[in-house]
Formats: structure tokens, C-alpha cells, sequence
């Protein structure tokens, strides 16, 4: 066997070694232009100043002592991010799925506290909330299940954006403690539910006694144009996670909750042991404040609907193209067909990019694209479709 690394992603076509903003560098010398942004994650951009110097300032003092001790950058991340999304209190994790698994025990633990035997939370088609074993089970994809059955009980499915498909499942299913959704669906394609959509199933919670736990892991730290991606509703969840973008890089991941909901949770029912480290929580502090003193979710809002605007006007008249959609710097074009070559014809080109759900051409470009590089990307990507 000659590779070391198991072939869960394939054979990369790339390697890079230097990264600037928006844009990378290989091992040959060649330069990309970023539209994915480590799946959403750098989101301010590679080799950010500010994140470099705390990471080496912080390296430097105090990088891990677990959570059996006080960490002050955690109390104060954890203050700065309960404030911004109105939550009352918050657990750190590594990564999105770990989030996810902590809102899923929240979930569950609230139900059995209710009385409920079985408590399962409602899911959607379509969704995707990680790869552990009850993540992948929430996850609304079968290509993400396959192989791993006997999947995780307690999980219950309806369709994206149908709420009367929800109102069905509560009156027939006594066991629901909560629902488990995206505000949009990142993975499944880019989909934005209609805009009474949150404040329907929030209002189905209320009056049911269910919480409402929204994935907030790729949406959020200001990808769609506010912090957060409920904050375009009049919606508060009961429970919020996220991940990706907070660290830029550095694995972290939140979930926040309020309410009956912050009060399930005692000692001995989670915990971590990486999670919310001296170091993680530094630089995401840093990269939090970033976003929120650079107004960049104003600025990703503002800068993907031009990038819209343009991939409309470029595409107007072409067959293939079914929709452009997005909210901030998370956009889909969805075209009539799967396009697997795409992601190797926009790399050739100098554009980093990926295709989900088979036939959606996702952008994820850092929050810091300047308007040239945002023009660059939509012309790249026009020019590639039309020659479809």
C-alpha cells in the first residue's frame, strides 16, 4: 500500500502550499482563485494578519488544559456569541458534527425529561448535519447512509420547506421533542425555504412543546448577509450550532442554547476534550470581532447579490442553467443536468469551486472577495456553462 492516508476523499488533483485572501498557490507555482473557501471556512480569506498573530501570540502563552479548568478566552467567546445570537449559554466542540451531536443529546435529554420513552426529532430531506454515526443518520441523504445501517433511531423525516408535512407528523407522532433544520440548505443544494417557513415550524414548537434546533454550521458568522441566518427572521431557535467559518481554519465548533433548552445539560451529560481551548477560542474571538467590526456580513450580502445579478445576466437564455440562487456569499447554480467535469474545467481555469447535490455549482468565496476577484469568479463560471 503506497499511500499513508486512507481514500476517503479520492485522489487530489492539487496541492497547495501558500495562500493570500482569496487566493492559493500550489506546489508548481500556479495561483486559484478561492470560491469555496475550505468549504466554507475561511472566511477571511488565507494567511489573515489578525489571525496569524493571535495564533502565534497565543501559541506562544497557552495552547490546552481542558475543560476540568476555567478558560477565560472561552467564557469570553462564549459571552461574545450568546450576545450576538441571543442565546443564554453555550458548549464548545471541534468541528460542525460535533456541534450538531451535542444539539441532538440536548434534544433527546429534554424529551426524556418530559417523559417522553423515545423522544426522536423531526428531520429533513435533503439536509446535512455531519458524518458520525447520529449526524449521518439526521443527514437527509442516502449516499451519506449507505454502508453504515443499522442507522441511529429517534430520527423522523418530512421535506424541505413543506410544513404541512411537519403538521402531519405531529399529530400522529407523540414522540417528537424537537426539529432539527437549516435555515438553508448548504450541502442539498443551495435551496432557501420560503420566508414563513422558520416562523411556521417555530411556532409549530411552541404550541407542541418542542424545541427548535437550527444548523447554523455552514450559514452562519455571517456568510448570508447577517451573523446568522435566522437573524433575516423575526425566528429565535431554541438551540443554534455552528462551526466552519468561526475559526478560519482553526477546528472549533458551537452550540448555544436558551431558555428550557440552555437548562438541560449537567455535569456528566457532555463534554470534550479539546473543545473550546485557549487556542481555538483566541482566534475564533478574533475572527468574530472581524467580521463584526468590518460589517463583512453586510458586506457578503450586499457582494453576492451583484454576484447573482451577474450570473443572471451572463446566463440569461441558457438552456441548461434552472435556477441561480443564494442568500450573501452562499450561491447555487443549479443546471438541468449532473455536470461531474465541472469542478476540473473551473480549476483549469484558475477557480477553486465545488458541485453538490450533482447538478448545483456551488460558490463559498471568502467574506473578504473584493469586487474584482467577485467579477472574475461569475465570468469563469458563465464562460464554463455557456460551453456546456
Amino acid at each position: 500500500m503506497s499511500n499513508p492516508i486512507m481514500n476517503t476523499y479520492g485522489s487530489p488533483s492539487v496541492s497547495f502550499v501558500k495562500g493570500e485572501g482569496a487566493w492559493l498557490t500550489d506546489d508548481n507555482g500556479n495561483r486559484y482563485l478561492d470560491a469555496l473557501s475550505g468549504i466554507a471556512v475561511v472566511a477571511l480569506g488565507h494567511a489573515h494578519p489578525g489571525v496569524a498573530e493571535t495564533i502565534s501570540r497565543q501559541a506562544s502563552t497557552l495552547v490546552h488544559t481542558s475543560n476540568l479548568y476555567g478558560i477565560p478566552n472561552q467564557r469570553k467567546l462564549a459571552e461574545t456569541l450568546t450576545s450576538i445570537a441571543g442565546m443564554d449559554n453555550a458548549f464548545f466542540a471541534n468541528s460542525g458534527a460535533e456541534a450538531n451531536e451535542a444539539a441532538i443529546k440536548i434534544t433527546r435529554l429534554y424529551g426524556r425529561n418530559k417523559g417522553i420513552a423515545n423522544p426522536a426529532l423531526i428531520v429533513m430531506d435533503g439536509s446535512f448535519h455531519g458524518r458520525t454515526l447520529a449526524t449521518l443518520t439526521a443527514t437527509g441523504s442516502r449516499k451519506v447512509h449507505a454502508g453504515f445501517e443499522p442507522l441511529v433511531e429517534g430520527f423522523v423525516r418530512a421535506p424541505f420547506d413543506d410544513v404541512e408535512s411537519v403538521k402531519a407528523i405531529a399529530a400522529n407522532n407523540p414522540n417528537i421533542a424537537g426539529i432539527l433544520v437549516e435555515p438553508v440548505l448548504g450541502e442539498g443544494g443551495v435551496h432557501i425555504p420560503a420566508d414563513n417557513y422558520l416562523a411556521e415550524l417555530r411556532a409549530l414548537c411552541d404550541q407542541n412543546d418542542w424545541l427548535l434546533v437550527l444548523d447554523e454550521v455552514q450559514t452562519g458568522n455571517g456568510r448570508t448577509g447577517t451573523y446568522f441566518a435566522y437573524q433575516q427572521t423575526n425566528v429565535l431557535p431554541d438551540v443554534v450550532t455552528t462551526a466552519k467559518g468561526l475559526g478560519n481554519g482553526m477546528p472549533i465548533g458551537i452550540c448555544m442554547a436558551r431558555g428550557k433548552a440552555a437548562e438541560v445539560f449537567g455535569p456528566g451529560n457532555h463534554g470534550s476534550t479539546f473543545g473550546g481551548n485557549p487556542l481555538a477560542t483566541a482566534v475564533a474571538q478574533t475572527v468574530v470581532d472581524t467580521i463584526v467590526n468590518d460589517k463583512l456580513a453586510e458586506r457578503a450580502g450586499e457582494l453576492g447579490e451583484r454576484m447573482r445579478d451577474r450570473l443572471r445576466g451572463s446566463l440569461e437564455g441558457v438552456n441548461c442553467v434552472k435556477e441561480i440562487r443564494g442568500k450573501g456569499l452562499m450561491i447555487g447554480v443549479e443546471l438541468d443536468a449532473p455536470c461531474p467535469d465541472f469542478v476540473a474545467k473551473a480549476q483549469e481555469k484558475g477557480v477553486l469551486l465545488n458541485v453538490t447535490a450533482d447538478s448545483v455549482i456551488r460558490l463559498l468565496p471568502p467574506l473578504v472577495l473584493s469586487d474584482a476577484e467577485a467579477e472574475q469568479i461569475c465570468d469563469v463560471v458563465a464562460d464554463l456553462v455557456e460551453a456546456i
